[in-house]
């Protein structure tokens, strides 16, 4: 079975691309046209091993938010929709990802329930040209459309850029182990109600 999907989302806003493989080899190709975003991006397919090419197109002239949280959107939206309803995944995950100073824990349930515990403070108001702020609206977006219960939890940390990066590895190091096939129970829905 391929998990494999694709999907254009266009709004007036934003226009976005994606191709994403979950079983892929951490290949990407990724334009946002938020030089930081890309870099974030990448981690988080370098690290959980998926491919993705993500091209979008945005209102940036006005500021970065549509284009950031439309990114989350339609990465959550073709992640849930490459996984096959999700037969056969592990679907719980937890990573803790030691960057320099900093310290991040981020556990997943790949559940069909989106939620989001956002535990990150950051000391500067922009990385790069992106709003610090955004960062929280780009998880909660991608939780929503993927349908993951999702837990971000700084724990400590000095530097602003290393605390974000940790976030996006610890989501890619959990994506990967949450949605690996567990061999013990091939073909069956990790859940006692039978569905996700």
């Amino acid at each position: 079975m391929k998990r494999k999907a694709k999907i254009s989302r266009k709004t007036k806003e934003t226009s976005i691309n994606v191709d994403l493989n979950i079983d892929g080899k951490g290949k990407y190709k990724i334009k946002s046209g938020i030089g930081f975003l890309d870099h974030m991006l990448e981690q988080l397919t370098k690290h959980s091993s998926m491919d993705l090419n993500l091209i979008a197109k945005g209102d940036t002239h006005i500021d970065l938010h549509h284009t950031t949280e439309d990114t989350g959107i339609a990465i959550g939206e073709c992640l849930k929709k490459a996984s096959k309803k999700f037969i056969g995944i592990k679907r719980y995950a937890h990573a803790i990802i030691p960057m320099d100073e900093t310290l991040t824990r981020v556990a997943v349930d790949v559940s069909n329930r989106p939620y989001l515990i956002w535990k990150v403070k950051l000391k500067v108001e922009k990385l790069g040209e992106m709003d610090t702020e955004l960062f929280k609206e780009w998880f909660q977006a991608f939780s929503q459309a993927a349908g993951i219960t999702l837990h971000v939890e700084n724990i400590y940390g000095d530097n602003s850029h290393h605390i974000i990066e940790s976030c996006f590895k610890g989501l890619a190091r959990s994506l990967r182990s949450a949605l690996e096939i567990d061999p013990r129970n091939k073909g069956t829905i990790p859940s006692t109600k039978g569905s996700l």
